[in-house]
């Protein structure tokens, strides 16, 4: 408890305690050489101004909320770290909403009795003075929850109808993990997509997927449809196809693009149980920059997650501090090539 009232800081600064409570407030009717008194004054003190009272006088939390539909999967809390460090470090405190995946008959999303009390009560609570949707996808209704509360609301890798959103150029990663598949010298190249079971509009594999057609298409190549296939997100995912594509000795790729690092991992194993070694026989490059990749030497395509969630976080501080020092937003999320040993150029075929 803190021990100093506003009181003793007003006697200490030589004005009032309506005074010190709108320095401290940052209220721009205090002239520059009264607030720093009550600074100096409150620093002396030891003097801390309530949470609760200062949201009161203010009508704003200090808090940001964060909302995913996973809590226990990388790439998400990954991104969550990188925004709640550049929230934490701007002075506010992070409340983490998980707001449970919809399914795909589930239109409105009122069969998710979870996520539906999310929207209906917690949020409306108005506990935070801003919002950060990460690779969430939202129903009519749920935007006009959102719209109502007349908060900022910030997207990651999700685009939604009249919130900015900020997320890798997928397409363009598809095109560099092909490429450099391609600048090695594969031409019979595979590819297994991802897929989210329960999501509608997940964007992701449509870009991925048009990516590797359209890489394809420039270099020339025609596309096999028999080493096209699709896989949940997983390393399970991505050995039963791998499997499958990798079954027949005579129509095998010499290399196999994977929508996601966990997708190449499955396909690593399959490929050891087929006898095939990497990258002597099989070439692998994945997508996201997830850090067991580099312990089994998976080539991949690094998007940055936790830089995500700093812009995400950045872009969400411009809007709630329109007149603050915050870093600029860039306009573009990057990513790179992170070249290892599971690819190379191709074995010549006899």
């Amino acid at each position: 408890m803190n021990d100093v009232s506003i009181q003793q800081v007003a006697e200490r600064a030589g004005v009032s305690t309506a005074t010190v409570s709108r320095a401290l407030a940052g209220k721009q009717s205090v002239s520059e050489s009264t607030r720093q008194k009550v600074a100096v004054a409150a620093k002396e003190l030891g003097y801390v101004v309530s949470a609760t009272a200062s949201s009161l006088a203010s009508g704003r939390t200090r808090s940001v909320g964060i909302m995913m539909p996973f809590l226990d999967r990388w790439f998400f809390t990954t991104v969550m770290a990188g925004a709640h460090r550049e929230l934490t470090d701007a002075g506010y405190d992070v409340t983490l909403y998980h707001c449970e995946p919809n399914r795909l008959d589930d239109i409105d999303g009122t069969a998710n009795v979870r996520r539906a009390k999310l929207f209906e009560d917690s949020l409306l609570r108005r506990r935070v003075d801003g919002l950060l949707l990460v690779t969430l996808s939202l129903t009519a209704t749920e935007r006009a929850r959102l719209s109502g509360l007349k908060k900022p609301v910030v997207g990651i890798d999700r685009p939604q109808p009249g919130i900015p959103t900020f997320a890798v150029d997928n397409l363009s990663v598809a095109k560099a993990a092909v490429g450099h598949l391609l600048d090695l010298g594969h031409r019979d190249i595979a590819y297994i997509g991802g897929v989210i079971p329960y999501d509608l509009d997940f964007q992701v594999p449509v870009l991925r997927r048009a990516g590797y057609d359209t890489a394809m298409a420039e270099a020339g190549i025609p596309i096999r449809p028999r080493w096209i296939s699709e896989a949940e997100y997983t390393s399970a995912g991505g050995y039963d196809v791998a499997r499958k594509i990798l079954d027949d000795p005579s129509d095998r790729p010499t290399a196999v693009f994977a929508a996601s690092d966990e997708i190449a991992y499955g396909v690593m194993v399959a490929a050891r149980e087929l006898g095939l070694r990497v990258p002597e026989d099989l070439s692998i490059i994945g997508i996201d920059g997830h850090p067991t990749g580099a312990v089994l030497g998976l080539t991949t395509i690094d998007q940055h997650p936790a830089q995500q969630g700093v812009v995400g976080a950045r872009a969400l501080l411009h809007e709630l501090e329109p007149d603050a020092a915050h870093d600029a937003v860039p306009t573009k999320l990057p990513f790179e090539v992170i070249h290892r040993q599971s690819t190379a150029a191709p074995r010549r075929r006899t």
